[in-house]
């Protein structure tokens, strides 16, 4: 079996989300927040990497940043392991409700910092929220929350779009 089968809520997942990332410390307080555009590709099943996400990241003050995650997939998860990060992805067996994905990966580099990820989808798939907590030496550091909205389930087309744009 492939990705899309062993993984069918991770599969939902498909397609270009829009979002906010609101970033908090450890006290509570707001630190940083920006917009966010992600796809979520899942590509042939032989490829070496399987599943592919891009983060487009913008910041009110102008400011721009893209994150490429190439993951492999095995043992029922998705696995990166990148100048970023390192870490993996399952799902929930447990959740009756097939809606929630878990992650863990630590900073390449930095093993005295890991996080983990814990992603909901919203029954009718056109939403999703997730939440990140950073671990500094077993201390809470940061807390992400995440909000996002389907834009398309058509990723090749959007992509293709803004290939165009830029020339």
């Amino acid at each position: 079996m492939g990705i899309r089968e062993d993984m069918p809520v991770l599969a939902r997942h498909e397609g270009v989300w829009d979002g906010t990332y609101t970033y908090y410390n450890a006290a509570g307080v707001k630190i940083d927040e920006h917009a966010s555009r992600l796809f979520c590709r899942f590509l042939d099943d032989n490829a070496e990497t399987p599943y592919h996400q891009t983060n487009h990241y913008t910041w009110p003050d102008g400011r721009t940043e893209i994150r490429d995650f190439p993951a492999a997939y095995h043992d029922k998860r998705v696995w990166w392991d990148n100048d970023l990060i390192i870490g993996s992805a399952w799902e929930v067996g447990e959740d009756e409700h097939h809606r929630a994905v878990m992650l863990y990966w630590q900073r390449t580099g930095d093993p005295s910092l890991y996080l983990y990820e814990m992603i909901q989808i919203a029954d009718h798939g056109n939403s999703r929220c997730r939440t990140w907590h950073w671990i500094r030496n077993g201390e809470l550091e940061t807390r992400t929350a995440i909000q996002e909205t389907l834009v398309s389930r058509d990723w090749r087309a959007l992509e293709a779009e803004m290939e165009a744009a830029a020339g």
